[in-house]
């Protein structure tokens, strides 16, 4: 007897219909599994939530310390109204999971967001081989190829360097969570770091379970900014053309976001700099993951959902496009509107 799939996709997500759960819903349910802590993943209003280990102080931070929500180790498994549960390391940002799915011997993997190169902070990339494999595809184009980590750092810490040598403040704006600590990680030993509250805050939720983060200061905008000269700040992009960031003396600019490799010059034209830095597989990563996991057929979702399910049916591998409500934290709008949220 062939064996099926036994998830729907319904208007609050995407639905476990054995396990009676949803994966990352955008309304509120009795039962949340949720991938990572980003904003289009991970919404108020679950009755219960379950999460990585590492990903728990993060949601308590951004949802509220009064939520109901159980956590798990990597390949820890739960069962779930008999569905076999357990995440694996995405590799996407601290605490990011791929969501392994398991019923009457059939296995659905769904794999949040992911990055297949070592950060040295995320818990590196795990492939999981599957029945039916549901992927992002946030930079499913062509054009999307990323430097190595090392490489990218480099590039940044050079950057640094020269600003400091012409008594620049070396300014990076990135995401509050997953880019601002990549970006610790890239230009740590170039100076004092200093970082923007709301960034601070998501790195002591992120030290709460242990993890080591490169040393750093908080920057406040009424008293010490001062001292941040000729060395680095990091912000959110809502602060971007804000008047707070214009108190930062004599400062160089640079977007760190994936987007950078195509859109520098339109989308950031007060920028000094853009770094394509990613916390998303590229189209090799996305492409080389999809063909690995050997699953039987794809859901694609989150990004180039029509171009990148096209070509994976060109190539012979059964793929279908899926929307969400949302899009991705480093699209813009979303990002903006979230970290106001975070920084007011």
């Amino acid at each position: 007897m062939k064996k099926t799939s036994f998830i729907k996709f319904t208007n609050k997500g995407i639905y476990c219909v054995p396990g009676k759960f949803y994966i990352d819903p955008w309304r509120p349910v009795d039962l949340a599994v949720i991938s990572h802590g980003h904003g289009d993943h991970a919404r108020w209003g679950m009755k219960k939530y379950l999460c990585h280990h590492y990903t728990k102080p993060v949601l308590k931070h951004r949802i509220g310390e009064d939520i109901e929500i159980q956590s798990l180790e990597y390949a820890e498994e739960i069962n779930i109204n008999g569905v076999k549960v357990s995440f694996f390391p995405a590799g996407h940002i601290v605490g990011s999971a791929q969501i392994r799915m398991e019923w009457k011997g059939y296995v659905i993997v769904f794999s949040g967001d992911y990055k297949v190169d070592d950060d040295g902070i995320s818990t590196p990339f795990e492939l999981v081989k599957c029945n039916e494999f549901i992927t992002e595809s946030t930079f499913g184009l062509p054009i999307y190829n990323w430097l190595k980590p090392e490489d990218y750092s480099e590039k940044m810490r050079t950057w640094a360097e020269n600003n400091r040598e012409n008594g620049k403040t070396s300014v990076f704006v990135g995401y509050s969570l997953g880019k601002a600590q990549r970006i610790m990680k890239s230009v740590e030993g170039q100076g004092r770091i200093f970082v923007h509250s709301s960034i601070a805050k998501l790195n002591d939720a992120i030290e709460s379970v242990g993890i080591d983060l490169p040393k750093y200061e908080t920057v406040n905008f009424f008293e010490n900014y001062k001292e941040t000269k000729g060395e680095i700040v990091i912000v959110p992009p809502a602060l971007l053309d804000s008047n707070v960031i214009k108190k930062i003396p004599d400062r160089a600019t640079a977007i760190c976001s994936g987007w950078m490799q195509v859109r520098g010059s339109r989308r950031w034209r007060s920028a000094d700099a853009g770094f394509a830095i990613s916390d998303h597989a590229d189209w090799t990563g996305l492409l080389n993951t999809v063909k690995a996991t050997e699953a039987e057929k794809v859901f694609v979702t989150h990004g180039q959902t029509a171009v990148f399910a096209k070509y994976l049916n060109e190539i012979g591998i059964n793929a279908v496009e899926l929307q969400t409500i949302f899009g991705d934290e480093e699209t813009g709008e979303k990002e903006i509107l979230e970290e106001k949220n975070d920084t007011e």
